[in-house]
């Protein structure tokens, strides 16, 4: 079976949850960097890690590295990379994306046209013919420059890995579903303690949640653009999904609790939690911070509340903090984890965090802060 060199992307911050996952997977030898992290493995391990990967953005093939700073280098050194080993004579091959940073090559228009000109070159000598019509699956070529290093890709996700398939509206200020499971695995929640969301908006934290405690596959309902590939066998997917649906744990009992001020987006949040298939294991309300109550002990808080990014919102936002300080002390063997791009939030929240880990929320730069039974003497 052939080997490929895979590369799973990630937001900045949570490149070695990415690893932890892959590690889970059974995958070794990982090289991890910003933004990345690099393993080797055959067709059946790009069908697990685009199926199971709850914390990456997209799984690419490696088809090549080198350095290049004149469009003739990246022409000479692009065509000649074993393109026929991944693209069959129908191939639909797209040069879909191109960033470059800190580099001599810097329009991102031409090095697109290069890169297509040079795989064109590079297929007509395999095929022998002039002309591609591209009426086939779809490989799209990724291509990124960082100090003059260029790196070749394929996309093997299609849709970035965040979508899942179950959210379908989302709330003004939705969390990434990759961001939020990637909120969960930091804190170290295990599907044996509650956990509450206060402020979940459309649902993503639970539902995220409710997927781990179930070992439900994140990818299982949707489709990824190598399943179309000659290179990747049907059956090899066929087996991969059977798999994923064997190891759910469908008697599995959860105590995941969503809570909102605003009733149309809690609508939202059972909705998608019904086509994510977790329904049953979360209790969706609306209810305001203020009534957060619960008997239930040794529970997780994880919350995306907001930020305040307005300066007209600034004392609501400080006001917001400092109440749920003083709610969350009340549940004194509870771990709380609270992301915002709020810089005064431990100021306004009572209490200095055990941890807090630089993370970001699209653009926005935050910090994940943790609070270990936090409020316990």
């Amino acid at each position: 079976m052939a080997k490929f060199e895979l590369v799973a992307t990630s937001a900045f911050g949570i490149e070695s949850i990415v690893a932890k996952e892959l590690k889970e997977l059974g995958f070794s030898n990982l090289k991890v960097e910003n933004g990345k992290v690099t393993y080797i493995s055959d067709e059946k391990g790009i069908c697990l890690s685009n199926l199971w990967l709850r914390c990456a953005d997209r799984v690419y093939i490696k088809i090549g590295e080198f350095k290049a700073k004149t469009f003739e280098e990246l022409f000479q050194q692009t065509k000649a990379l074993p393109w026929s080993h991944y693209l069959p004579e129908d191939a639909n091959f797209p040069v879909s994306d191109a960033k470059s940073v800190k580099s001599q090559l810097f329009s991102l228009s031409d090095i697109q046209s290069i890169v297509k000109k040079a795989v064109v070159e590079s297929m007509k000598e395999t095929y022998y013919k002039d002309w591609f019509k591209e009426t086939g699956s779809k490989y799209p070529i990724h291509v990124s420059i960082l100090k003059d290093v260029v790196t070749i890709l394929i996309d093997t996700s299609g849709s970035a890995l965040h979508k899942r398939g179950y959210r379908e509206i989302g709330s003004k200020a939705p969390l990434k579903e990759t961001l939020a499971a990637a909120l969960i695995k930091i804190s170290n929640w295990k599907a044996d303690a509650p956990l509450i969301d206060p402020f979940c908006g459309s649902g993503t934290i639970p539902i995220e949640a409710a997927l781990l405690g179930m070992n439900i596959a994140p990818g299982l309902n949707r489709h990824f653009i190598s399943e179309d590939w000659d290179i990747i066998s049907k059956d090899t997917w066929k087996h991969t999904r059977k798999k994923a649906y064997e190891a759910i744990y469908y008697e599995k009992e959860l105590h995941i609790f969503g809570y909102d001020i605003d009733g149309k987006v809690i609508s939202i949040a059972r909705k998608n939690a019904e086509i994510a298939g977790v329904d049953d294991c979360i209790h969706f309300q609306k209810q305001p911070l203020s009534e957060l109550r619960t008997k239930m002990k040794n529970g997780f808080i994880i919350c995306n509340p907001p930020y305040g990014e307005r300066l007209e919102e600034s004392e609501t936002i400080k006001q917001l903090y400092s109440e749920m300080g003083k709610i969350y002390k009340k549940l004194n063997s509870w771990s709380y984890f609270i992301i915002t791009s709020y810089d005064e939030f431990e100021k306004c929240f009572g209490k200095k965090s055990n941890k807090n880990r630089k993370l970001y929320n699209g653009r926005i730069k935050c910090y994940y802060y943790q609070y270990f039974n936090s409020f316990k003497k």
